[in-house]
């Protein structure tokens, strides 16, 4: 099993519907600086599915007191 396998980025639009919020909603969250792993590729944030568990999973994306 190869575990060097690229994963594709997602988009701000695909990121939202993960997680159910509106694309507006990742945009306050990159603003505002809650850790959200996102990577502006040309004009565009990216993101990785597997960033974004681990982010969740960190505790981080709960922490809503700044």
């Amino acid at each position: 099993m190869n575990n060097n396998i690229e994963e594709k980025w997602i988009n701000i639009d695909e990121a939202a519907e993960y997680f159910g919020v509106k694309p507006a909603t990742i945009r306050d969250w990159i603003r505002k600086g809650k850790g959200i792993p996102a990577q502006k590729i040309g004009k565009a944030w990216k993101f990785k599915y597997s960033e974004l568990d681990a982010w969740v999973k960190s505790g981080q994306a709960a922490d809503d007191n700044e």
